[in-house]
């Protein structure tokens, strides 16, 4: 036994994504996982986390000119 339930997997990616079979037969498990909305690792970046990035990689020095001087 594969521990695959084709005939869903099937459904899901042709029926409910829209796929044609050589788009689903190309797919690897995982990219079929992600697209279904399964194995999301990260939630979306809030307020806090864009200020931390920011921080860390401003995009300029202050006072710092757009020609590098």
């Amino acid at each position: 036994m594969s521990g695959f339930d084709w005939p869903a997997l099937m459904r899901a990616g042709i029926l409910g994504l829209r796929l044609t079979p050589d788009q689903f037969w190309r797919l690897t498990p995982a990219e079929l996982r992600l697209m279904l909305g399964q194995g999301a690792a990260m939630p979306a970046m809030n307020r806090k986390g864009l200020d931390a990035l920011l921080a860390a990689y401003p995009d300029k020095k202050q006072g710092e000119r757009d020609d590098g001087s």
